[in-house]
């Protein structure tokens, strides 16, 4: 990202000026351009980063073999409260300027423009910058896991270390998309950790639907799909200039190696939520059926 971009760019708060007090100074104010070059310069970050949570996993199970299970109620309550919370404000800052971008501009415009240009600097930018460092503290998610001595399965470890790369490389790439993932991540953690918060409340209404959560994941990964595989489209088939026929085609500014690992990625995510869904929504109960009549 470029400072002398930063003068293009059109905030919401600017756009639709009756928004403008619900913005802090400080996030008018961000300018994203210094994180987007610390993680140019630093792709070495979320390399180590996994590898010292693979790491960490290994040991931390071996050392809590012939331990008694923490049981740390309070302590992960409070860290779902704090990454609902944070989830939720990160919300509320890019699901209103996704909004907009779809308003002002044409679906190719919002996955094709730069990012700068869409919602690479103030509130939104600060924003969406937030959510690519936060995929560091949410490895911790599966220190719990461990110290509770709870199942570690494959999809959480994957989850996680797939997210930290892929969003990271998105970041550095400026992905004109990433608002559509920001977003879309944003609300479905936003859900997801306020209903284990709720969980480790014991404070969860049983009316409430156990699947939910997997629901809301699921359909993310069905639209990070859909949305992936039309940003290939659009980069393969560039669209002809608006403003001239004779003018070349307008090129969609994405990363082909971008595209590819965010379309395996979503691929696969959504391959293992429908088996975990499955599983749990549907083959649990039918076993403990065939087990109850066996009694």
């Amino acid at each position: 990202m470029s400072a002398s971009s930063r003068g293009s760019y059109h905030a919401i708060n600017n756009a639709v000026p009756s928004l403008d007090r619900f913005y802090f100074a400080w996030e008018k104010n961000f300018n994203a351009i210094i994180g987007s070059e610390f993680t140019r310069n630093n792709n070495w970050i979320p390399v180590v980063c996994v590898i010292l949570y693979g790491l960490g996993i290994v040991v931390g199970q071996r050392m809590m073999r012939d331990q008694k299970a923490f049981d740390l109620r309070w302590t992960l309550a409070a860290w779902n409260f704090f990454l609902s919370a944070f989830s939720g404000w990160g919300m509320v800052r890019t699901v209103p300027h996704l909004l907009y971008n779809l308003y002002a501009f044409s679906p190719q415009d919002t996955l094709c423009k730069p990012a700068i240009f869409m919602y690479g600097c103030g509130a939104t930018g600060m924003w969406v910058q937030f959510f690519i460092f936060s995929k560091v503290p949410e490895l911790f998610d599966t220190v719990f896991i461990v110290l509770r001595k709870k199942p570690l399965v494959f999809l959480h470890w994957y989850h996680h270390i797939t997210v930290l790369l892929f969003c990271w490389h998105s970041y550095v790439t400026e992905s004109p998309g990433g608002i559509y993932f920001a977003s879309m991540n944003y609300c479905v953690h936003f859900v997801m950790y306020g209903y284990y918060f709720l969980m480790a409340m014991k404070w969860l209404p049983k009316w409430f639907p156990a699947g939910i959560v997997t629901i809301a994941q699921i359909s993310q990964m069905v639209v990070g799909v859909v949305l992936t595989v039309y940003s290939g489209m659009l980069y393969a088939y560039p669209r002809p200039s608006a403003n001239s026929i004779y003018a070349p085609p307008q090129v969609c500014d994405v990363k082909i190696e971008n595209l590819w690992a965010g379309g395996l990625m979503y691929a696969s995510y959504f391959a293992l939520f429908m088996h975990f869904a499955f599983e749990r929504y549907y083959l649990k109960p039918q076993r403990k059926k065939l087990a109850s009549k066996v009694e």
